[in-house]
């Protein structure tokens, strides 16, 4: 589907990728097209979120989907489960909701607790279903640029560049990180839109000379102040993925936020950048989704 055509609100922060603002215009867009179905008659689409108890971050994030579907018209359905929920338990949860006709997206949410793998249970999510954009098949339809259902945080992340006219085309850009939740999928989205990509980790020995050369840095590591402001070429574009808590419980990025902004173009904030635009995709991932299940196409934006 072609990309939403978010704009970004006049913001009074110069040079910042505001995620609240093109956030709230894809939530708008969305809403629309609920109550449009609802007008025809249709039934509002459902998202289930299975949340397994044991990490205290996770009721946070829920509670921000729960509210984004209120505010949008779709129908939400919270599952919390015990943190000795067993394998078993689990999977039966998720069958029945693969199987259920009011449920288009099914939302695991993460992490789980150690004793249970969560790509098992991602695998047994009907792709047709799988809102988060994590099962293998959608994974493949990524590589294959053929997707529906694309990983949420990636697909924000375009969103965001797109509503800001960010030129990728071109453009060579670094990826740090590269897990299947952010870092792959954000390379091959960023390939998809004709960008030059590296992609950089852990065992990466001349990253601050390939972040020096990048036009736009993508950073999902998870580790605060790993890119130094310094490191930020001068009139580039820096996305910072990274949401770690410090001791004092303040959300901190991967990229030393001041001296970058100093350097950059354009930078998201943390938070208030790409958070936001995570939540929205995942609305319009189950807006595709039920789409696609009444009229076997998907939402044409």
């Amino acid at each position: 589907a072609p990309p939403l055509r978010a704009r970004a609100a006049a913001s009074p922060r110069e040079g910042l990728l505001d995620g609240r603002a093109v956030a709230a215009g894809v939530r708008q867009q969305l809403t629309d097209y609920v109550r449009q179905r609802q007008d025809r008659g249709l039934r509002p689409p459902g998202l289930a979120v299975i949340q397994v108890e044991g990490d205290p971050a996770s009721s946070i994030y829920v509670r921000h989907k729960i509210k984004a579907c209120a505010q949008i018209g779709i129908h939400s359905r919270k599952m919390l489960l015990d943190p000795h929920t067993s394998e078993q338990e689990l999977f039966e949860r998720i069958d029945a909701l693969n199987h259920d006709p009011d449920i288009d997206g099914i939302l695991l949410q993460l992490p789980l607790p150690a004793h249970l793998d969560p790509m098992r249970f991602i695998q047994r999510i009907d792709p047709d279903k799988d809102v988060d954009g994590l099962h293998p098949t959608n994974l493949g339809h990524l590589m294959a640029w053929r997707s529906r259902l694309e990983s949420c945080t990636p697909r924000g992340v375009m969103r965001l560049l797109g509503a800001y006219d960010v030129p990728i085309a071109g453009a060579r850009a670094v990826v740090v990180g590269r897990s299947h939740l952010v870092g792959r999928p954000m390379a091959q989205m960023l390939v998809r839109a004709d960008a030059t990509v590296t992609v950089c980790h852990r065992h990466t020995t001349t990253l601050e000379q390939i972040v020096r050369e990048a036009d736009l840095v993508v950073s999902a590591a998870g580790v605060p102040g790993l890119l130094h402001g310094d490191w930020i070429k001068p009139g580039a574009v820096v996305v910072d993925v990274g949401t770690t808590r410090d001791e004092q419980g303040a959300l901190r990025g991967d990229v030393e936020f001041e001296g970058a902004r100093a350097r950059a173009r354009l930078i998201s904030p943390v938070p208030g950048g790409v958070g936001p635009m995570t939540v929205a995709t995942l609305m319009e991932n189950t807006i595709r989704a039920v789409a696609y299940h009444t009229s076997g196409q998907t939402y044409d934006e």
